[in-house]
């Protein structure tokens, strides 16, 4: 029986505690549950987005393989975000340990309340841009 297999773009972003370490240990759990990593763009060093915050975020994102469904990968995406520290997605920007996007999947385009792919504001976003354009062929 043959595996379908999807690709997906994730966003990465991290601006408290150990970013860099934060964002290689979402990518070894991404790795576990996710799939393959085909492609990761190097780290960005950004102002935050959306609010004002001493802290500086590290950005960057993956592509990745995998089995799951859009909706199976934003349960896992959010799994990882919790066992990482991450507290109160959704609502008002604020810093975080950690914060994973789904930018793209395949060509689906989807339209929830919760789940939007692509992305919603990627385009506004150089800080969500440049990693992606780094890995993303054209």
């Amino acid at each position: 029986m043959t595996k379908n297999l999807h690709q997906t773009y994730l966003g990465l972003g991290s601006n408290q505690g150990d970013r860099e370490a934060q964002i290689t240990r979402a990518i070894e759990l991404i790795r576990e549950r996710v799939g393959q990593v085909l492609r990761q763009s190097s780290l960005i060093e950004t102002t935050p987005w959306g609010f004002t915050s001493g802290n500086k975020f590290l950005n960057g994102a993956i592509l990745c393989e995998t089995e799951l469904t859009p909706r199976q990968l934003l349960e896992v995406t959010k799994q990882i975000e919790r066992e990482l520290g991450r507290r109160h997605k959704g609502g008002a920007y604020r810093d975080r340990c950690i914060d994973i996007d789904i930018l793209l999947y395949d060509d689906y385009h989807i339209d929830t309340p919760d789940l939007q792919i692509p992305h919603p504001h990627m385009n506004e976003r150089d800080f969500v841009m440049i990693p992606l354009n780094e890995i993303k062929p054209r």
